[in-house]
């Protein structure tokens, strides 16, 4: 229990940490994050660049903040997307019988054979790369992700004593999910989002830094690991910074989620 509970505020301590950062560059950030300044290219650290600059002069400090925004952004579409189609998908095949509990596994099935970066390919191809793209490319991934989560968690609920008294007295199967099953598993998609929100991070440093993501000259920390790469032996903080970002925002989110798993389970209480 007391693991759980350190979880839980250490995960949401770095959780708030990364959105504060991410909220601060919307008003403010110590340079513009695209100013460019050759003089002071591959600056290291220092009390005028605490982080120093990369290749173009552009202070690091800025990047990684409004690289917060993007990030949190696309993932938080992409999760949106994911569990707003997902979990109804999820509830139905569990509800609607063999014949539709069939359909949508199968069709969950078909989508996890297209990985994010696939999918981000394919929507590349068709409308050029883009933060937009990037996020409807990693909420289609979410998509069977939460479908089967959903529908595994329904189907255990499902079998339980109070909602057989539900359909005894006359409620609908649709009246049961609604307002018995889905309440009732709510704590267990709640840390779903918060691991799928982590994934949704690296997927999108990880199509930023081949291109298909956030485009110049929006800050991304998946590109600024791609543009450090060339300067790795020079200058290898370049790398260091962008990289501990997305490492700290993934462990928060882990951690929060361990955290809330701990304290919404009853068992665990």
């Amino acid at each position: 229990m007391k693991q759980g509970r350190l979880n839980l505020v250490l995960g949401g301590a770095i959780t708030a940490l990364l959105v504060g950062m991410a909220l601060a560059s919307l008003v403010w950030t110590p340079y513009p994050p695209t100013h460019i300044d050759i003089v002071h290219r591959l600056a290291a650290p220092s009390a005028a660049h605490w982080l120093g600059t990369d290749p173009f002069g552009r202070d690091v400090l800025s990047m990684i903040m409004a690289g917060a925004r993007s990030s949190l952004s696309v993932a938080l579409i992409a999760v949106a997307v994911g569990a707003g189609i997902g979990i109804p998908l999820g509830a139905l095949a569990a509800a609607g019988g063999e014949w539709v509990d069939q359909a949508v596994m199968r069709a969950s099935d078909l989508a996890f054979a297209f990985p994010a970066l696939l999918t981000a390919v394919m929507i590349a191809a068709l409308a050029g790369p883009g933060e937009a793209n990037a996020m409807l490319a990693i909420g289609i991934f979410n998509i069977p992700v939460f479908a089967r989560v959903t529908r595994g968690a329904a189907l255990s609920v499902r079998e339980r004593d109070y909602i057989t008294a539900a359909r005894a007295v006359g409620r609908s199967e649709t009246a049961v999910m609604l307002r018995h099953v889905l309440p009732n598993i709510s704590a267990m998609l709640l840390v779903q989002v918060t691991i799928q929100f982590a994934l949704a991070i690296v997927a999108d440093a990880g199509l930023a830094y081949v291109g298909l993501g956030t485009q110049p000259p929006d800050p991304s920390w998946g590109r600024m690991l791609n543009d450090a790469q060339t300067f790795v032996f020079h200058a290898p903080l370049l790398a260091v910074f962008p990289g501990l970002a997305i490492t700290l925002a993934v462990l928060g989110l882990n951690l929060l989620g361990d955290g809330l798993r701990d304290r919404l389970d009853p068992r665990g209480r």
